[in-house]
């Protein structure tokens, strides 16, 4: 058995979060919780901030954001639509050294099959794509936790090779201006 057909080596979505952080902007907070249920039709959580920063304004248990965890399915049936908006084109800086994928969208309307809401208005959101290969388990379980080993783990070329083929991305290298 070759490196390239065990079946251990094969990369798989592990989950898909969808993040629109909004600071201590409370109307704008439940937009983007409106938004997230109507995109993933999940019902979106709200993320708390943890320090005091006075210069923002932010106090412990203040709530500045919205998320939710795709995993299985309804991330693979959504990655497609959220690429669209990006015209399927990905930089190489989105990708890091784990094999995760990270890409922000300007207007949520760029989403394919995505409506205009009147009351949502015009607001963007955060992509993250993780991926993994099975086996990856024994970095998270509680009995005889252990380091994946190096050649296990997904690289960002992997990672680039596993879009590419499984999403049809195309790798554009951003202009510098």
């Amino acid at each position: 058995m070759t490196k390239e057909t065990n079946p251990m080596r094969e990369i798989r979505v592990q989950k898909l979060t969808l993040n629109i952080g909004t600071g201590k902007d409370q109307v704008a907070l439940e937009k983007a919780q409106k938004l997230l249920g109507t995109i993933t039709g999940v019902s979106p959580i709200r993320t708390i901030t943890q320090k005091r920063i006075a210069a923002w304004g932010l106090r412990p248990g203040l709530p500045i954001g919205v998320k939710v965890t795709l995993r299985k399915d309804k991330a693979l049936a959504l990655i497609p639509k959220l690429l669209y908006s990006k015209d399927n084109k990905l930089a190489p800086n989105n990708f890091d050294a784990n094999g995760n994928v990270s890409f922000g969208i300007k207007e949520y309307i760029d989403i394919k099959d995505a409506r205009y809401d009147p009351d949502i208005g015009s607001m963007g959101l955060q992509c993250s794509i993780t991926l993994e290969r099975a086996g990856y388990r024994i970095k998270i379980r509680k009995v005889l936790k252990r380091v994946i080993p190096i050649n296990h783990r997904i690289s960002q070329q992997d990672a680039m090779n596993y879009m590419k083929e499984k999403f049809g991305a195309i790798f554009a290298v951003e202009d510098e201006e």
